[in-house]
């Protein structure tokens, strides 16, 4: 995967979330009681990305952390910024969110996979999420690609997830205790593969969902071909304002610039135009409704999130008959020194 970063793999009930004191009396829950309806492939070419490691029956595989992972991911967790919080802080958004009252109980989405230079105080990434917000008290959920030098220590896109609960409290990855990991083969966080001659464009399909019958929020990656990898979860018992359900769910691109104010590229670095595949893109939006129902985005009312029209750009997809083939947009931009904050 990446010379630096190794992975242990840990007895499933001894790995290092479990000792996080909300989850002392947690009981793992090894698999979710729901099933995501997936749109038929129509043979296009696609590289979902795989990025799997083979643990023991038993055990599954935990990122081993150094004393600077730590300091990083602490420092990047308290200064998160999450879409709603969002105002300021150097920090653009381009894409789409639900404005119609929820409970929403997650939502799952394809997105193109992108490599882009960005500077080691800057990051580039794309993201589903889900959220929730009372008197300035946010709990929300996030996974997608980031690309984040002063975290991951490269300039790769790597696969990572984040939360955002109860007391402030919030984590990315398993850098500290929080994400319960089932699979034993597929990680929450790593470095995405490079992109070998004749793949197809790269993507990842995946979903935050809250299981019906725990509350827990699982993270599934949705394999056209084949049984589906349901990842982990992040416990109920981390958050204080979604046990039941969330007030926003959304997929955006995200930039942050650096201290000097230079943002960086979002997406894959070019403003969308016509043709909906020069830019970065999203397709396949499904989200679980107040009664845990799958429905098809274009059931919904979206609201379109771009803060910066200068460096980025946002675009509906075209019209297809057949809805689930549709693009719902395209979005990214080069970034630079003319975003403002």
């Amino acid at each position: 995967l990446n010379e630096k970063v190794i992975y242990d793999c840990v007895d499933i009930h001894k790995q290092p979330s479990l000792s996080h004191p909300l989850l002392h009396n947690h009981k793992i829950q090894m698999e979710p009681s729901f099933y995501i309806p997936k749109p038929k492939h129509n043979g296009q070419k696609i590289n979902e990305i795989k990025r799997t490691i083979n643990c023991p029956n038993g055990t599954v595989p935990i990122q081993r952390n150094t004393k600077e992972n730590f300091a990083d991911g602490k420092y990047w967790a308290e200064n998160f910024v999450t879409p709603l919080t969002a105002g300021g802080h150097g920090i653009h958004f381009a894409g789409v969110r639900t404005q119609d009252k929820g409970p929403y109980h997650g939502l799952a989405a394809w997105m193109s996979v992108h490599d882009l230079n960005v500077n080691h105080d800057q990051i580039s990434y794309t993201t589903i999420y889900v959220e929730s917000e009372v008197n300035n008290k946010v709990n929300s959920i996030q996974t997608g690609w980031m690309v984040n030098p002063n975290l991951f220590g490269d300039n790769r896109t790597w696969s990572y997830g984040f939360w955002k609960g109860a007391n402030g409290a919030g984590c990315y990855n398993t850098i500290c205790p929080g994400f319960v990991q089932v699979s034993k083969t597929d990680l929450l966080s790593a470095p995405f593969p490079y992109p070998g001659k004749g793949q197809g464009e790269r993507a990842v399909y995946t979903s935050i969902l809250q299981d019906k019958v725990t509350g827990n929020w699982w993270t599934t990656d949705v394999k056209y071909n084949g049984p589906d990898t349901h990842v982990g979860y992040w416990p109920k018992e981390l958050f204080d304002l979604i046990s039941n359900g969330v007030d926003i769910v959304g997929v955006t691109g995200a930039a942050r610039a650096s201290s000097s104010g230079i943002s960086p590229p979002m997406g894959n670095g070019h403003l969308p135009t016509e043709d909906e595949k020069a830019a970065a893109h999203v397709k396949n939006l499904q989200i679980l409704d107040s009664e845990f129902k799958v429905k098809e985005s274009n059931k919904y009312n979206l609201e379109k999130v771009l803060d910066n029209n200068k460096c980025y750009g946002l675009r509906d997809g075209k019209k297809r008959i057949f809805f689930k083939e549709s693009i719902l947009f395209s979005y990214g931009g080069p970034g630079g020194d003319s975003c403002g904050i």
